[in-house]
């Protein structure tokens, strides 16, 4: 839309109504290009992914997927268990020989739990 400024007045080259409506092709045109309603996808989440996140890191994790592949996943769980108890009992008489806390035997395991991982064991 042009305006302008004469000595006139005010001119506009706009003609018609501002409130004027669509008619005829134009408005069968615009009605065709907006769709009537909008599909609208939910979001897709994947599945969680139960993988080890050391697998292959470690100075022992080789061994360790070697074992489990010789052996089978389910003893290999079965052995792995087994051994994280008898290390959890060391761990609890060793706090009960120097009277360490609840708390600080607690920390022990944790902290055990973060150097095998280191180490690979938990590969």
């Amino acid at each position: 839309m042009a305006t302008s400024i004469s000595a006139a007045g005010l001119s506009s080259s706009f003609h018609g109504a501002w409130g004027s409506n669509f008619t005829g092709e134009d408005r069968v045109m615009l009605a065709k290009s907006v769709p009537t309603w909008v599909r609208v996808a939910k979001p897709t989440r994947s599945n969680p992914v139960m993988k080890n996140v050391n697998e292959g890191k470690g100075l022992f994790a080789p061994l360790v997927v070697i074992t489990r592949n010789v052996i089978g996943k389910k003893r290999f769980n079965q052995l792995r268990g087994k051994a994280i108890a008898l290390h959890s009992q060391v761990i609890t008489e060793f706090c009960k020989s120097i009277g360490a806390d609840g708390k600080q035997r607690q920390g022990l395991i944790r902290l055990a739990k973060k150097n095998g991982e280191r180490l690979g064991f938990l590969a």
